[in-house]
């Protein structure tokens, strides 16, 4: 095959794994949930009869499906190729590889090809689903498969730069960072070119623009748009790959394998030595601070998210105290920290989960449990460590915010509690990648599901609060919905905190975070401030300490290893 033996194995031993069945039914059952909780939302409980209800009824589904779906294929696809190069790095199997008769593009296209497989068969498993909306009326056929050929398009590009950047770069975080970043500042680059250059050309590699049009009926040359933007996301994505083909063997082995320590001459005998550099009596965070443990350019990375700070506050100078509202619920100031905090703590978590699975990979986990450094060491160790490499992500935002209170935005003691609470979900976007690095032995899963948790209480959440927007009747209608869809993704978090060690209190977490994180997204569209701190406070706090007690009393027995009396 074109791609190789690598995703000739993958594809033929994916499917005998539970998990695959799992996911696919999985998700279009999360889609028959999404529909389900739009019928309430729109009709509630009342008899419907009228034909150009049931089709108005198709067109909104299909726009829910549609922006959940290429948001998802858009992120996962990013996720799962970066994820997967970047634990051959890990591992040093990356370079066995390089050493076998393999071609480069075989490498390359099969790596990509094998972690798209799951995207892909998500997308085609939805394609039924779709269709099954087009029968209700309100959406055309020609509209169903341009928005499924978009998301194989936002795919096979976004897996393009996740690969490019996982074969680029040496570290994990670095891999995840840029990704990501490189993702938003795309987006917002093509908007600017479209706005103040007046390059109208460039909005075709806006996905979002592309399915706008899709989603709209009566748009002129609609067909002739999306299959423009079709063809550019998918040049995008070959011209990555084949950039990443080319340059595969002249970034891979990277030098930085095999750096020498640093010497020193003496000035009377002009022997040289190595120097040594003096280690603090807490050797993790000395490890963490000290050292390049997260690779050489996360400076850059940084400066990428401050530029991108810097253009949040550059929009925001044009607007007044007074301006309106964006999609008539939340200041463009609010907007702009929301964005902001929510974009920090993904590259938190990714910082968190990462400090973990590299000592696993590495196989340095076992020799750091063979010393006589304790787990508190160790854990508290790692989290000051993420609190000082990602200062910048968090100072950030609460420097949004007090810029916004000079201005008279909002009360200093509004302030206060956005600090507090930003301060609580930082922690805790940082103790869940630990316990996620800790919980699952494969870097992927551990990658997939702390983040995936971040997606859906956050994302997820907010996408079904738009939809409970849309209704126009009692929120008693959407009782059930409600409870159907909160109870599904409390399961799901449920599987993902509890996978290797399960506890009451995690089980507690898990049913209550998704009802919390409603209420808090609620009570701050609606201008609330202490509400929401003491919520966050209180259950994103007990979630905490419910992942970080276990980690520092029984942490080689969360590891599997034999307890040797440390504490």
């Amino acid at each position: 095959m074109l791609a190789g033996p690598i995703f000739s194995r993958e594809a033929a031993t994916a499917p005998r794994q539970l998990r695959h069945y799992l996911v696919r039914s999985g998700y279009v059952a999360a889609l028959f949930v999404l529909m389900y909780t739009a019928a309430q939302a729109v009709f509630g409980w009342q008899q419907v009869h009228n034909v150009g209800d049931v089709a108005r009824f198709g067109s909104l589904v299909f726009q829910i499906f549609s922006l959940v779906q290429l948001s998802l294929v858009l992120f996962f696809a990013l996720l799962f190729c970066a994820s997967s190069v970047a634990q051959e790095k890990d591992r040093r199997t990356l370079v066995l590889l390089l050493m076998t008769d393999l071609k480069s593009h075989e490498l390359v296209l099969g790596k990509l090809c094998s972690s798209l497989l799951i995207v892909l068969v998500l997308i085609g498993t939805s394609a039924p689903v779709f269709f099954l909306v087009h029968l209700l009326g309100g959406v055309a056929w020609e509209q169903v498969a341009w928005m499924l050929a978009l998301c194989v398009a936002v795919a096979f590009a976004a897996a393009g730069w996740g690969g490019l950047v996982a074969f680029w770069r040496e570290k994990t975080f670095q891999t995840l960072a840029i990704s990501v970043l490189g993702v938003v500042g795309f987006l917002g680059v093509v908007e600017a070119l479209r706005t103040v250059a007046g390059l109208s050309w460039v909005s075709t590699l806006n996905p979002y623009r592309a399915l706008l049009v899709i989603l709209d009926p009566f748009a002129r040359n609609g067909g002739e748009i999306a299959g423009q933007s079709v063809a550019a996301l998918t040049a995008l994505g070959g011209i990555l790959i084949m950039l990443t083909v080319w340059r595969l063997r002249i970034w891979n082995p990277s030098r930085t394998n095999y750096l020498q320590p640093e010497e020193s001459t003496d000035e009377v005998s002009g022997v040289s030595r190595v120097r040594h550099r003096r280690i603090w009596s807490n050797p993790v965070i000395w490890r963490e601070i000290r050292t390049r443990a997260y690779g050489r350019r996360v400076q850059a990375i940084k400066a990428a998210y401050l530029l991108l700070a810097g253009f949040a506050v550059y929009l925001l100078t044009g607007t007044r105290p007074g301006d309106g509202l964006l999609m008539n619920m939340i200041t463009p100031g609010g907007f702009a920290f929301a964005g902001l905090s929510l974009l920090s703590l993904l590259l938190i978590n990714a910082q968190a989960v990462t400090a973990l699975t590299n000592e696993r990979d590495g196989k340095t986990l076992e020799l750091l449990m063979a010393t006589d450094i304790s787990a508190r060491e160790f854990i508290y160790g790692k989290l000051g460590g993420i609190a000082f490499n990602t200062r910048e992500l968090i100072v950030v935002p609460l420097g949004l915010v007090a810029w916004q209170a000079t201005r008279n935005v909002l009360l200093w003691e509004e302030f206060v509690y956005v600090l507090v609470g930003f301060a609580t979900l930082v922690f805790f976007a940082a103790m869940l990648g630990l316990h996620s690095g800790l919980t699952f032995e494969s870097s992927r899963a551990a990658i997939a599901n702390s983040l995936g948790t971040l997606f859906f209480l956050f994302i997820g959440i907010f996408i079904f609060l738009m939809l409970l927007v849309e209704t126009s009747g009692s929120f008693a209608s959407q009782l059930l919905s409600f409870i159907v869809f909160i109870g599904l993704g409390g399961i799901g978090l449920w599987a993902s905190l509890t996978h290797k060690n399960p506890s009451a209190a995690l089980t507690l977490a898990a049913g209550w975070l998704p009802f919390v994180t409603f209420y808090c997204i609620t009570e701050f569209l609606r201008g609330g401030s202490l509400s929401v701190c003491l919520a966050i406070v209180s259950i994103y706090g007990f979630t905490t300490l419910a992942m970080l007690v276990p980690a520092v009393s029984t942490f080689d027995v969360t590891l599997d290893q034999p307890t040797i009396g440390k504490s």
